[in-house]
């Protein structure tokens, strides 16, 4: 076994908390070349899809890799701002965000950081980079509100890959889901509250969640459940009857049958019924990315108005809003617990009792 170069170790130094937000992934360009390498890593992932390895990569190697980056590539460019992957872009301020509110309580503060499951930076990379900045104690905060096999599961899979190769392995911790927090439920109020109060109540709400196959929910995976739960919770804190919101699931892939309904069906339903004025919310995805600018901004919104639709809103992301990056904070701190004690008041003095006892620094 092999394992990773430690880190030089200080005796005079303190034991340092790290909080680590997890999130999706993002190709490093919109280019063909970058979106294949993403596409690659991703796909190969038996998490991400559990039909036989030899098939897949037949099909994977032999069609989708050479078809598929292209058509992304477009889609990508349709979004990519001056600054970057809208969801690398997101995640970097929100990690900020959340380093500065930390900061603020004082020297106890954990370092933060993101990485993202699939392209970069990576998180074996972040995780090494921490340990070596004196990190021993990580929170890892997947931002997937729901749990899924396919996105939390892969996520811890990459920790472990990492520890396997870790001598000195530090103490970790998990956020499997806060699907229904209270901050977390708060913030999506407030997020299309705001849009109301700015724009005006619509006919009807759409809540998309991303979509998985049927088959996982058939095999015990939860995040059907808990994006119902998210959908009523929402639903209930913003006073909708019935009548006036729908769940549905997108970014349907292949010809299995995926979680129903599905939300380009319900747009065109919704347009041909003349619904009159509908908002799309989101609530799965806590930065914009690909799936909701392009998938539903662009593609959402044309199924909807060329079914006959009168106008089509899609409310952001939580992003780095204050509301949001407040309850990543509340999120985090209801596992850190004894893990932000203060700064031992001398360090000199411990180095000088090591040095003492024959420690060589």
């Amino acid at each position: 076994m092999s394992y990773l170069p430690e880190p030089s170790f200080d005796h005079g130094s303190y034991r340092k908390t790290a909080i680590l937000l997890i999130n999706l992934g993002t190709p490093d360009a919109p280019t063909f070349g970058a979106v294949r390498r993403y596409l690659k890593e991703f796909l190969s992932d038996r998490r991400v899809v559990e039909i036989p390895r030899l098939l897949w990569w037949l099909i994977l190697n032999g069609i989708i890799l050479w078809v598929r980056p292209g058509a992304s590539a477009r889609k990508y460019a349709a979004v990519w701002t001056n600054e970057g992957s809208p969801l690398r872009v997101h995640s970097e301020k929100l990690a900020s965000a959340l380093r500065s509110k930390f900061a603020a309580r004082g020297a106890d503060a954990p370092l933060v950081e993101y990485a993202m499951r699939y392209g970069n930076p990576s998180i074996d990379a972040v995780l090494t980079r921490l340990k070596s900045a004196g990190a021993d104690r990580f929170l890892l905060v997947p931002m997937y509100p729901q749990y899924a096999a396919s996105t939390t599961g892969a996520a811890y899979d990459a920790v472990g890959d990492w520890l396997r190769q870790t001598r000195n392995v530090p103490e970790i911790r998990w956020i499997r889901h806060h699907h229904d927090h209270p901050a977390y439920i708060r913030s999506l109020h407030r997020l299309v509250s705001e849009h109301w109060e700015k724009h005006g109540r619509p006919a009807r709400l759409l809540m998309s969640f991303h979509g998985l196959p049927r088959y996982t929910l058939d095999k015990g995976d939860p995040y059907h459940c808990e994006c119902h739960k998210t959908a009523r919770l929402l639903a209930e804190s913003l006073g909708l009857p019935p009548d006036e919101w729908q769940l549905s699931f997108q970014s349907r892939f292949g010809r299995a049958r995926w979680l129903e309904p599905y939300t380009a069906a319900t747009l065109r339903e919704w347009g041909q019924a003349k619904v009159g004025r509908i908002d799309v919310v989101c609530p799965g995805f806590v930065a914009d990315c690909l799936e909701t600018l392009e998938e539903i901004g662009i593609e959402g919104r044309q199924d909807y108005l060329d079914s006959g639709g009168a106008e089509f809103h899609l409310i952001p992301c939580l992003n780095e809003r204050d509301d949001w990056v407040d309850a990543v904070m509340s999120i985090a701190s209801d596992h850190l617990d004894n893990w932000t004690a203060p700064v031992p008041a001398s360090p000199d003095a411990t180095r000088a009792r090591a040095l003492a006892m024959g420690a060589d620094r």
